[in-house]
């Protein structure tokens, strides 16, 4: 059994070129990324630009028999952000193949967003705009913002690294590539939220200053100062990644 969804307004030329499984996977491109999982490749058509994310297993360990694929839970995660108003690179196509019930294959494919560049290649090329006080506030906002809207849904991102937020040239963020991102309760919840916000300090505490940091903090709780209770959690997330990294 096969289910492909290729969005409505798509060119006729992509809409060929991603007509079918069978059409996304020998689609040749330009290679991105590759893992055991999966591989990116970047191809274009008619003038734009697209990444066609292939998958040829549904995840590692148990999630390879139980739960959602990978590719799945991308695809539907972008969509949630959609919905919750976070800025993400528009789908353009998804789906995925089972033979007697098993996962065989699937892809997601999404439209580039033009003239972007991901937080983490701006931090490793020490880009100017990280010395520029005022961009960094903007984007502090945006990250911090959207962040919190994913927790206020009581979804964890999983993932939330550098690499994951694009930036484009007028200043505007972008998430990217959230397959384990899903929602959670309790506890459980708790533990996911501290895990996002280690995983956006681990790049942080290198590139930006204490007082950027705690502002960030403190834009994400949507406060102007720490109250009681702040400096224990505070310090559950810069403990988070200790021995580990």
């Amino acid at each position: 059994m096969s289910a492909w969804t290729v969005v409505m307004g798509t060119s006729a030329e992509a809409a060929e070129a991603f007509a079918d499984l069978d059409s996304v996977f020998a689609l040749e491109g330009e290679p991105i990324a590759r893992d055991p999982l999966s591989e990116v490749i970047r191809v274009e058509l008619g003038g734009l630009r697209y990444y066609v994310k292939r998958y040829w297993a549904a995840g590692k360990g148990l999630r390879r028999y139980l739960g959602r694929p990978r590719v799945k839970a991308e695809w539907q995660n972008l969509k949630h952000f959609e919905r919750w108003g976070i800025p993400v690179a528009p789908l353009v196509a998804w789906g995925l193949e089972r033979r007697a019930g098993a996962f065989s294959r699937g892809a997601l494919i999404t439209l580039e967003v033009p003239r972007t560049m991901d937080m983490a290649a701006i931090a490793t090329h020490a880009d100017p705009r990280l010395a520029d006080r005022h961009w960094v506030e903007h984007i502090s906002r945006q990250v911090a913002q959207a962040t919190r809207t994913l927790h206020d849904h009581r979804f964890a991102h999983n993932d939330l690294k550098w690499r994951n937020l694009l930036v484009n040239d007028t200043g505007e963020l972008f998430l990217i590539d959230c397959p384990s991102g899903d929602f959670w309760r309790g506890p459980f919840l708790r533990r996911r939220i501290i895990k996002d916000l280690a995983c956006l300090d681990k790049v942080a505490k290198y590139r930006l200053s204490r007082t950027q940091r705690l502002r960030f903090y403190l834009q994400y709780q949507q406060r102007t100062r720490l109250v009681p209770g702040d400096r224990a959690f505070i310090d559950q997330v810069l403990k988070y990644f200790e021995g580990r990294e």
